[in-house]
């Protein structure tokens, strides 16, 4: 099982819907416990009145309609996303990595949006408490749930606490469980970067080693895609971390993994088709 917080569900019925087409930001809250009342109806415009945006939209703006144009001539090709797991001491660690087109700014806000996105379930996830803020970084208290298919013959809710550490002007994000259900280790990051499609075709010899030459040198016309890179680390407690249980955890893990984040990359399929 695998999950990192703000990517929604991980282990999930993979039938949801695609993310909505626009989402913002984090928000400015109180540290307080929040009530069910806060995260129902009322919430997502209470919440977006409130934030404050630490991205150009100016320029995510621009970034939509170059891909737009581009879908409508060359579709954007989904390179596959690429899946490492490793075993050590009993912690299994998976890597992933997948470009997405679109750019980071607004995939970001897609991982860490909840009331943007289907990837959450909204009647199960609440922000429980901000422990710090402080401009664009953030630390919260998060309970959610995910879906756990049980040898494909029941799927059985599995509660997740987490601690949330996200910073929107980096663009990384990272966990770790307060209390997570079957599960002895559970914590992870994950980090997305700039993809600057354009360079080879407009920027020549002259490589940009930043979003501000990439712009310079492409006269503004390059498109931007997102590299996301995500490390999970978990280890079940007794006897799920052995044979043949723990083979099966893996496995799973990795299908689950690779459907989500194929739904994601079809979700910025839809974006770029859609004319802003």
């Amino acid at each position: 099982m695998g999950v990192f917080p703000g990517f929604g569900s991980w282990i999930c019925k993979t039938g949801q819907q695609p993310l909505k087409a626009k989402s913002k930001g984090s928000e400015n809250v109180e540290s307080k416990l929040v009530s069910e009342k806060d995260t129902n109806s009322n919430a997502p415009a209470n919440k977006k009145k409130n934030r404050k945006e630490h991205y150009d939209e100016k320029e995510e703006r621009i970034q939509h309609i170059l891909w737009h144009e581009e879908e409508k001539k060359h579709p954007w090709q989904n390179p596959p996303p690429k899946v490492k797991v490793t075993t050590k001491k009993g912690v299994y660690h998976m890597n992933l990595e997948m470009t997405i087109g679109a750019a980071p700014e607004l995939t970001y806000l897609w991982l860490i949006d909840s009331w943007g996105s289907h990837f959450y379930d909204e009647k199960k996830r609440r922000d429980l408490m901000v422990l710090t803020e402080d401009g664009p970084r953030r630390v919260i208290k998060v309970e959610k749930a995910v879906v756990y298919d049980f040898f494909s013959l029941t799927s059985i809710p599995i509660p997740l606490h987490l601690i949330v550490e996200e910073n929107e002007q980096d663009l990384t994000g990272k966990y770790k469980k307060e209390k997570v259900m079957l599960m002895k280790v559970f914590e992870g990051n994950y980090k997305l970067e700039p993809v600057y499609v354009d360079q080879e075709r407009l920027c020549k010899k002259r490589l940009p080693k930043s979003q501000e030459e990439y712009k310079k040198c492409s006269g503004g016309q390059g498109n931007i895609a997102t590299k996301l890179i995500i490390n999970q680390y978990f280890e079940p407690y007794p006897p799920f971390n052995l044979p043949p249980l723990s083979w099966y955890i893996r496995g799973n893990t990795i299908k689950t993994s690779k459907n989500l984040l194929n739904a994601l990359q079809d979700t910025a399929k839809i974006i770029r088709s859609t004319k802003g």
